[in-house]
C-alpha cells in the first residue's frame, strides 16, 4: 500500500477500513465516526466481510466477535493468513464485557479491543493511532536506513541516526504510553552523564544517549490496549509486555551500518544476578551500555508518575538503588548513580509533572 499520508480531493487520508458488524445501526455509527477523516466500507455478514477483506486494499479492518456465518474470531484469522494482508491491522469489538475475550483477541493476533456502544472520539482517536503506528512501523525501517547515510553523520564519525529522527521516534514511543511522557530522553540523559563520569570519549557518550533514546522502540509492537492498560496486567499480558526488548532489537539491526545499536534495546531488562529477560544473562556478560540504560530505566521507574504509583521520595529511591547492588544493578554503575543522586540537592532528576 502506497501513499497511506496523502490527501485526496476530499481532504480524507487515503487510509481503508473495512467495518464488518451484523448490526446495522453499529455499522453506521462506525462509518459516521470515521468517515470524516478515512475512506470507510463496511459488511454485515462474516463471509461479506471475507470477500470484502479479501479482495479489497484495506489498511485496518473493524470485527465484531459475533458474525452471522463466520465467527469473528474466525475471520479475523483467515484475514491474517492472507498475505495481501499481513500489514492491515485487526480491530475486534463486541459489546460484551467479558475480559477473556479480550485476552484472547490480543493474544491470537488482534492490534486492539473496542467495546460497544462507541464513545465517537474515543473511538476516532484509537483507529487514529493505531493508523499512525502502523506507518511509522512500515516506514520505520526505510528512514533509518536512510539517515543513517546523512554526510554529516559520517564527517562526525559518528554513523546514528540525527537527533531529529531519533528524538522523534522517541517521542512516538513515549506518546504510545500515556503514563511515561519524556521516559526515554530522560533515560538517555543519565545514560549519557554515566558514561561521562566513567571517562567515555564525547562520541561514546553521544552513542550511549541514542542507546538510551531507543531502548523502548519495540513497544511499536505492542499493542495499545496492553501498554494503556488501567488495571493490572494479566500473566498473559506481562508476557506480551516482555517482548519488547527482542522487537527493537530485531528493529534496530536492521541498521548494519551501525552496529551494536541494539544492544541497550535488547538487554536493557537484563539484571546483574541472571533474574531478568529476555536471556536471563548476568554481570559482565551483559553489555555496558545495556547495564547503563537498565541501571537509568529503573530510576526513571521509580522518580516518574506510573499507571500504579507516584513519584517516589529521593531518599527511598536511593535505597532501592543501594539494594539493588550486586542484584539488580553493577555495582560500579550503582556508586555512580548514587554519587549522580547525592549530588541532586534540589530533587531535580525526576519526571517534572
Amino acid at each position: 500500500m502506497t501513499g497511506r499520508l496523502d490527501r485526496q480531493n476530499d481532504n480524507r487520508v487515503s487510509h481503508r477500513i473495512l467495518v464488518v458488524d451484523d448490526d446495522p445501526e453499529n455499522r453506521l455509527l462506525a462509518t459516521d465516526i470515521l468517515d470524516d477523516s478515512f475512506e470507510v466500507y463496511s459488511a454485515g455478514t462474516g463471509k461479506e466481510g471475507l470477500d470484502k477483506a479479501l479482495h479489497g486494499d484495506w489498511n485496518l479492518i473493524m470485527i465484531d466477535v459475533t458474525l452471522p456465518e463466520i465467527d469473528g474470531f474466525d475471520l479475523m484469522h483467515r484475514i491474517m493468513n492472507d498475505p495481501a494482508n499481513a500489514d492491515t491491522s485487526i480491530v475486534m469489538i463486541t459489546d460484551d464485557d467479558n475480559r477473556e475475550l479480550e485476552i484472547r483477541g490480543i493474544e491470537e493476533g488482534a492490534t486492539d479491543f473496542i467495546r460497544k456502544p462507541y464513545e465517537p472520539k474515543v473511538l476516532f482517536q484509537r483507529i487514529r493511532h493505531i493508523l499512525e503506528y502502523q506507518d511509522l512501523r512500515e516506514n520505520l525501517q526505510t528512514e533509518i536506513a536512510r539517515q543513517t547515510m546523512v554526510a554529516e553523520l559520517r564527517r562526525q564519525k559518528v554513523e546514528h541516526l540525527s537527533d531529529q529522527i531519533i528524538d522523534a521516534l522517541a517521542e512516538a514511543v513515549d506518546a504510545k504510553d500515556q503514563y511515561t511522557n519524556g521516559h526515554s530522553r530522560r533515560v538517555a540523559r543519565y545514560a549519557k552523564e554515566i558514561a561521562r563520569r566513567m571517562g567515555k570519549t564525547p562520541d561514546e557518550q553521544e552513542y550511549i544517549e541514542y542507546m538510551g533514546k531507543l531502548h523502548d522502540i519495540g513497544k511499536i509492537g505492542i499493542p495499545d490496549a496492553i501498554i494503556n492498560k488501567r488495571s493490572r496486567l494479566t500473566e498473559e499480558e506481562y508476557q506480551e509486555i516482555q517482548k519488547h526488548p527482542e522487537i527493537g532489537a530485531k528493529i534496530l539491526e536492521k541498521i548494519s551500518d551501525i552496529p551494536g545499536l541494539a544492544v541497550g534495546a535488547h538487554w536493557h531488562h537484563e539484571r546483574y544476578d541472571g533474574s531478568g529477560y529476555p536471556d536471563g544473562i548476568r554481570g559482565k556478560d551483559i553489555p555496558e551500555e545495556a547495564r547503563i540504560i537498565g541501571i537509568c530505566d529503573a530510576y526513571d521507574a521509580m522518580t516518574s508518575k506510573r499507571t500504579y504509583t507516584t513519584i517516589r521520595p529521593q531518599a527511598e529511591v536511593r535505597a532501592e538503588i543501594v539494594r539493588g547492588i550486586g542484584t539488580q544493578f553493577d555495582p560500579d554503575l550503582a556508586l555512580i548513580m548514587l554519587q549522580m543522586i547525592d549530588e541532586d540537592t534540589n530533587y531535580e532528576m525526576k519526571q517534572n509533572i
